[in-house]
């Protein structure tokens, strides 16, 4: 072992930080909860965030390997903003992404962004960075005043590490406004908002260097490089191993969630992808569809063991169920008046798999429409999330998708900064630090009587959308 390096998730509900070498093994993790309250969703404290990071690196650096430290790497959540005066001291708490309280705001961003920067982020809504800046600087202008910058939610702890706030990277900075395809901030931000040119950051890729640590904790080496963030879906991407083009990854929790890398931005005017800016320059586009895997803990609360070993020998089941538990689909189409469906007298075990199989065919119209608007093929997915613990589940899943599906052993967001960490102060880039770090669990392959079956039984399912006006 010849180095180690950290990775530090900063998330809604608390803190996670890692130490791992340089062949991804993780040799020590430690969590920290944040004291939330009934309005942690709209605001919280970025100073109990850092005094929870200050403490987990301490537990860290305990462990004999982290004399070998090299790098330490930080994500957290996306749309995230703080004001900071010049001593990178916070102005207000930080305004969270789920803070709905910049709507109206959201909509005028997304105005003008489409008015005057089209070819730019134009999405914007009350869960983005840029409408929270506008609400903060119109609703506390004596604050306002003495803003040196707005940073997100990763840019604080980094700037906590280095003394440096003034740097972002590409992710961070997409629903900030930032053209992340030219790499310049654009003119309407300061021309037709109430902000100023000087509030915004300068920006680099996620994984590059941006300064020395100068945190001095017993145990912190010398020498240790902290480098630009990332935003936490795209970290868990990043410890997934989807990083080279052609490769993609499906996180199914609560949700389906696709994120790939492309050679071109995808450009879909129906707004159900949008594209981060890779650190080597590809892209990583992505889309989140209301279906998941909420609908096995409501309608299957039993022994998940037992219930795949019941269902295995009953697909492929030849009938349909769409398990989608809340009204409307974003992805990978529009209806808001969308609705579950499933073929009469389904019932338990049947029903299950049925429901396995409805979830992997909205997977594969997503990777149609991927293929559709990129031009380019998918290679292969990478899996992770609940879903992805179901043996069973990634059979059918590989089989309806055509395509070998990878299981990772680590793919949370804090080994995905330490990857990130690693990527441009060890390794050469993003693609070669995580080939030598995220680490495949499992590998399922097509099973080719199945693969036959499941085309006739995707082709009903986009029958049955199409029937019911959804898609």
């Amino acid at each position: 072992m010849e180095h180690t390096f950290i990775g530090l998730d900063v998330g809604t509900q608390g803190a996670r930080a890692i130490l791992t070498d340089e062949r991804g093994l993780v040799l020590a993790a430690f969590s920290e909860p944040f004291p939330l309250s009934a309005a942690s969703r709209e605001e919280q404290s970025p100073d109990e965030w850092w005094a929870a990071c200050e403490k987990l690196l301490a537990l860290l650096l305990r462990h004999p390997e982290a004399a070998k430290l090299r790098a330490i790497g930080v994500t957290s959540t996306s749309g995230t903003v703080i004001p900071v005066d010049a001593a990178g001291q916070p102005l207000h708490p930080a305004i969270m992404y789920s803070d709905g309280r910049q709507a109206e705001e959201g909509k005028r961003c997304k105005a003008l962004a489409e008015q005057f920067h089209p070819e730019g982020y134009t999405a914007f809504n009350t869960t983005s960075g840029l409408p929270k800046m506008v609400w903060f600087a119109e609703h506390y202008p004596e604050k306002a005043r003495r803003i040196h910058k707005f940073i997100h939610a990763a840019d604080f702890i980094t700037g906590k590490l280095t003394g440096n706030f003034g740097i972002t990277d590409f992710t961070n900075v997409l629903k900030s406004g930032y053209d992340v395809a030219n790499e310049r901030w654009p003119e309407y931000i300061w021309g037709h908002l109430p902000l100023r040119r000087e509030w915004l950051q300068g920006v680099v890729p996620s994984g590059a260097p941006v300064g020395e640590v100068t945190l001095r904790l017993p145990g912190m080496p010398p020498n240790v490089v902290a480098t630009a963030g990332m935003t936490d879906g795209c970290a868990s991407q990043i410890a997934s191993g989807a990083v080279t083009p052609g490769a993609w990854n499906t996180t199914i929790g609560t949700t389906l969630v696709v994120k790939g890398v492309t050679l071109q931005p995808l450009h879909d005017p129906l707004g159900r992808l949008y594209n981060h800016r890779h650190p080597q320059g590809y892209w990583m586009p992505g889309g989140a569809s209301n279906t998941g895997a909420d609908w096995i803990s409501k309608h299957f609360p039993g022994d998940p063991g037992a219930l795949n070993e019941a269902a295995a020998p009953l697909i492929p089941t030849g009938k349909l169920y769409w398990p989608l538990e809340q009204q409307g689909e974003r992805f990978p189409f529009v209806a808001p008046q969308a609705k579950a469906f499933q073929a009469q007298g389904l019932d338990g075990a049947e029903k299950f798999a049925a429901g396995m199989e409805g979830v992997a065919y909205i997977e594969k119209m997503a990777y149609e429409l991927i293929v559709q608007l990129s031009g380019e093929t998918v290679k292969a997915v990478y899996t992770a999330g609940g879903a992805s613990n179901s043996t069973l589940w990634l059979k059918i899943r590989a089989s309806v998708l055509g395509v070998p599906v990878h299981k990772m052993k680590e793919v949370s967001g804090a080994v995905g900064a330490a990857i990130l960490a690693a990527s441009q102060t060890y390794y050469g880039s993003i693609a070669e630090a995580a080939a030598a770090m995220a680490h495949i669990e499992n590998t399922m392959q097509p099973d080719p009587a199945l693969e036959k079956a499941y085309q006739h039984g995707y082709q009903q399912f986009r029958d049955k959308l199409k029937e019911k006006g959804y898609a």
